[in-house]
């Protein structure tokens, strides 16, 4: 099958998909979630208060049509506007998107690179001192919750040493460079250690398979090995697990923006969580889901690339 034919079928089926996605998200909001207005104006709030902020807020429409809303928006990215700021939301996401990137992206690329190749050097030494220790410290890495390290090196490489900003963002570059140092940072030493046990797993499993043996058998050096045949055979799992990982940078990281005062979506997310601005919420909940369902789709898409064994069907 040509591989046009294969995205174009693929994104049609993205539809029902979406469609079905949508149906969930208004479950959750409209049907599980208590009444909106009771939130906002409190439980002492009067019958004829909350059927004007109902009226005010669309709520007292039909339930189809507040569903025909959601499925709306994920097409158009049209999400209305938000109920505390009274900002239109698609605007407030341009704005959130920008330090969110700047400190998610590089930070992401830094930590799967680094994971990757520690996880070859455990692969090549396995057995090793090296190994002991490499497996030791991801897991003690992995066990120290994320607000010690952001605490930590605020307090001590921020405040005590002044190598880096405490908080606050600066637009434009590179003036935002010295406030997503640290964040990032702390994002890479925080990934590090699960990258590293996920990859030296799928690259274990792979140097003991039969054609591993075989290619010993030809005299085939182990960095041939490792480089030419593990490493190919393992990037299905890697895309898997890097690609679908994706989708959710947009959200940027929650803790490290609101303990960095980095005005990005994930700031912008807590304050909605914090205010119960329920369609700032219900923005980013289908912004994710969409972007999940794309990059599930382009996924797909890179198997083909890297391992012929992979048919288009």
């Amino acid at each position: 099958m040509n591989i046009y034919a294969y995205i174009l079928r693929r994104l049609l089926y993205v539809i029902p998909v979406i469609l079905g996605v949508c149906a969930i998200i208004f479950l959750i909001f409209n049907v599980v979630a208590p009444d909106p207005a009771l939130i906002i104006l409190g439980k002492h709030a009067t019958v004829e208060q909350i059927v004007e902020i109902r009226e005010q807020l669309g709520l007292n429409r039909s339930l189809w049509l507040q569903y025909f809303d959601i499925v709306k928006s994920a097409f158009t990215f049209d999400f209305g506007r938000s109920w505390s700021t009274k900002q239109e939301i698609i605007q407030m996401i341009k704005a959130g998107a920008i330090p969110s990137a700047t400190l998610s992206f590089p930070a992401f690329f830094v930590s799967t690179v680094l994971g990757i190749s520690i996880s070859l050097l455990v692969a090549f030494y396995r057995g090793s001192v090296f190994d002991k220790i490499t497996v030791v410290g991801c897991v003690t890495s992995m066990s120290v919750s994320s607000l010690a390290y952001i605490l930590f090196g605020q307090w001590f490489f921020a405040y005590k040493l002044g190598w880096f900003e405490i908080s606050g963002y600066d637009y434009g570059f590179p003036y935002f460079i010295p406030y997503i140092l640290l964040p990032a940072i702390i994002w890479v030493m925080l990934s590090v250690g699960p990258d590293v046990r996920f990859y030296r797993t799928i690259m274990l499993d792979e140097i003991y398979q039969d054609y591993i043996r075989t290619a010993r058998a030809k005299g085939l050096s182990e960095r041939v090995i490792l480089f030419k045949h593990v490493l190919k055979n393992t990037m299905i799992p890697i895309i898997t697990y890097v690609v679908i990982q994706i989708p959710f940078l947009i959200l940027g990281a929650l803790l490290l923006e609101s303990f960095f005062s980095i005005p990005g979506l994930g700031s912008i997310t807590l304050n909605a969580i914090n205010s119960s601005d329920f369609p700032v919420i219900r923005a980013m909940t289908v912004l994710s889901a969409v972007a999940y369902i794309i990059f599930s789709v382009i996924t797909d898409v890179l198997y083909t690339l890297v391992d012929p064994r992979v048919r288009l069907s």
